[in-house]
């Protein structure tokens, strides 16, 4: 797939068909992508894939959680409270987007929570996989990270896969700790579902907007 095409298809894919995603093909995106750029070439990403029973036993635990209203403190703040605009504004169109394609009023809050709840299932994706970082690290190596796992999901279009990549996670980052056997000196950074995307779904045919180049970039001397 020419880089061009794996940009422009790259989706936040939100259900999956249950189609296993070979190991060595995983294998293959993971070595990769390890030539993505970091700072000092301090590759400050460390990962974690999960698939089969661990993953299964990951969603069913995250099942008993959700459904007990238990909740863990976060990894870290998504998002910056009282977000200003424009990107207040962003957030929420796309929210109403995905929710219009999946005929849920902004008023059934209920049923908006049991498809938010879908994220911790992966959407059913067979593959997961977590990204942490050493405790030490600082955001120029967040920076890294976020360069890092752009540079797997390419490389998943290239191969046929869609992914998502999930934030929330950093909202359980003690039972996903558990499940990885993360190290006390390491935290939880993101989650992401690989595998196959429905294309029957609503929801994926959703594709989302991005701002016109003059609203994010000034050019100088160009």
């Amino acid at each position: 797939m020419h880089l061009h095409d794996a940009i422009a298809s790259r989706r936040s894919v939100r259900a999956f068909l249950p189609d296993p995603v070979p190991a060595d093909t995983v294998r293959r995106v993971l070595e990769r992508a390890a030539r993505a750029p970091s700072g000092g070439n301090l590759q400050p990403w460390h990962v974690d894939v999960l698939a089969g029973e661990p993953l299964a036993a990951l969603k069913a635990r995250m099942q008993a959680l959700l459904a007990a209203g238990t909740q863990e403190t976060p990894a870290y703040a998504v998002y910056p409270p009282d977000l200003p605009s424009p990107w207040r504004e962003r957030r929420f169109r796309i929210g109403e987007q995905m929710y219009a394609r999946l005929g849920i009023p902004r008023e059934d809050k209920a049923a908006r929570r049991r498809w938010f709840a879908r994220n911790f299932a992966f959407f059913d994706a067979p593959m997961a996989l977590f990204c942490s970082v050493d405790r030490v690290m600082g955001p120029p190596q967040w920076a890294d990270l976020g360069m890092y796992l752009q540079t797997v999901m390419l490389l998943l279009r290239a191969e046929g896969l869609d992914s998502c990549a999930q934030e929330c996670w950093a909202m359980y980052p003690e039972t996903v700790g558990q499940a990885i056997a993360l190290p006390p000196g390491r935290m939880l950074f993101s989650g992401m579902a690989i595998g196959v995307a429905d294309t029957a779904h609503p929801l994926n045919g959703l594709a989302s907007e991005r701002a016109p180049l003059e609203e994010t970039v000034r050019l100088h001397g160009v």
